[in-house]
């Protein structure tokens, strides 16, 4: 470091850590903690560093029985995504200046999280290889092989033995222990969950889901990821009054079971007759579709029952004010230069949220944590291109239920996210497991917000509750691992 406290290269050492005391007071009680922000090193099979994985901790201090106290390990996605996100809006003691439905405040910065559940958690916060302040070593990876972070199955390798790692330093094996993992973080976290249990011999006691991406049905052309919109669709339109008297009069959770059914047991063998439905179904199907979506009846015979989210996001407000809504929360209203099109311009809920993340992030390390760099903070890192074969995180994650009678699984969804939708979350979690052994052990929490449905208040603290009810009855002791 230099007088000015700040590093005079562009690289951050591969093994630092700086430590902070800190308070924040929750649901009424005051809580001390401890922050510890660091880097530790990835190494190759013969000990040489290849990588340095940049963390924030924190841990609760005058803690009795520090072995049973959980420990969350939360993971963003992208993937590229740093860990930003559940960091300074979710679960961390200090979240965005934010007006109270999530859109940014000026001026920026953050305030106490009074919600977090650090009371009942200790939390790390960890940014895979090209986020944060996390890079190869070189930065410019020149003798490192790419391969051995950019793909799914990479990622989870090379994870699970950093977290080894991260657990036996800090003491945490007897701790119980929770991944959470937002978007492709679902992708992510499901799959350690059973490279854990498997190659590190660590078991978990629960893996949280946040508007997870299941690619098994986002990246498909099959008649399951063309039906599973709709819903997303009907809270959209329902959000923005765009649905007949008596739909808008209902309540969202009165209005979705009926789409869900009707996109399960109509919809969904519809689309799988393709051009052999019979003229009348076919309308009578699109009726009943735009009845439910706020788009018309004409634009879904256009598509042939199979609306792109994209058009979806450009034509629902259309012919009302022009605005485009967005893709990770489509309470969000964008503005494109033509109203004309099939797709928005641009996400105008991420340049929206990019507003407030951006400098909060880079002023709470600097000031609140002490960590001092010129680095940069990677919101989105180069992790190009990501290897997506061989996904079986999906049955990973069952296995590991499997094996693990300890394991639990919670979801947690935004009504208005069109990227990784509600549905598509409730689906996936029927599919992973298609005989039902399991079903006791997954639970699904819906939010009326979008992607990081923690952004709107009343959902922040419902989440967070949510949360820590989960942790709390997954961790107790005295059970005995048996079926």
């Amino acid at each position: 470091m230099g007088a000015t406290g700040f590093s005079q290269t562009r690289i951050l050492p591969a093994d630092t850590a700086v430590v902070v005391q800190d308070k924040v007071t929750i649901n009424g009680t005051p809580i001390n903690y401890t922050v510890t922000t660091g880097t530790q090193p990835v190494w190759d099979e013969a000990g040489k560093p290849i990588a340095s994985l940049h963390y924030t901790y924190y841990t609760r201090n005058a803690v009795q029985n520090k072995e049973q106290r959980p420990l969350l390990i939360s993971f963003n996605g992208g993937p590229g995504s740093g860990s930003v996100w559940m960091h300074m809006a979710y679960t961390g003691p200090r979240i965005l200046n934010i007006d109270d439905e999530g859109y940014p405040v000026q001026p920026y910065g953050f305030k106490d999280n009074t919600y977090s559940i650090l009371d009942v958690a200790d939390v790390v916060y960890v940014n895979p290889v090209n986020t944060g302040y996390s890079r190869m070593i070189p930065p410019d990876g020149e003798g490192v092989d790419r391969k051995t972070f950019f793909g799914i199955n990479a990622d989870i390798t090379y994870l699970a033995e950093w977290l080894n790692t991260f657990v036996t330093r800090n003491n945490r094996w007897l701790s119980p222990k929770y991944l959470i993992g937002e978007s492709y973080g679902g992708t992510r976290v499901a799959g350690l969950s059973l490279e854990l249990q498997n190659r590190q011999w660590m078991y978990l006691n629960g893996v949280i889901m946040v508007s997870p991406a299941d690619y098994k049905i986002l990246r498909s052309d099959n008649l399951e990821a063309q039906a599973l919109s709709l819903p997303y669709f009907a809270a959209t339109a329902w959000y923005h009054k765009q649905l007949a008297p008596q739909l808008q009069q209902k309540d969202l959770y009165d209005l979705l079971p009926e789409v869900e059914e009707f996109t399960i047991n109509e919809l969904m063998p519809a689309i799988a007759k393709g051009g052999f439905i019979e003229d009348a179904e076919r309308k009578a199907i699109a009726q009943k579709m735009a009845f439910y979506s706020g788009l018309t009846e004409k634009e879904i015979l256009q598509h042939n029952l199979v609306v792109p989210t994209s058009y979806f996001w450009k034509g629902l407000l259309r012919d009302e004010t022009g605005n485009t809504i967005g893709r990770l929360d489509s309470r969000y209203l964008g503005m494109d230069r033509q109203e004309a099109g099939i797709a928005p311009d641009y996400s105008a809920e991420l340049t929206s949220w990019l507003h407030s993340f951006t400098p909060a992030i880079n002023h709470y390390f600097q000031t609140d944590l002490k960590f001092k760099t010129d680095v940069k903070y990677n919101m989105f890192g180069n992790v190009r291109p990501w290897d997506m074969e061989n996904d079986n995180t999906r049955d990973d994650l069952r296995q590991a239920m499997a094996q693990n009678p300890y394991l639990n699984v919670l979801f947690q969804s935004g009504y208005y996210d069109g990227a990784t939708t509600y549905f598509h979350a409730k689906y996936s979690m029927g599919q992973m497991d298609p005989g039902g052994k399991l079903k006791d052990r997954l639970d699904f929490k819906g939010y009326r917000s979008g992607h990081m449905m923690y952004l709107r208040r009343e959902d922040l603290k419902k989440s967070n509750d949510d949360l820590r009810e989960f942790i709390l009855r997954t961790s107790k002791k005295g059970t005995v691992a048996k079926y």
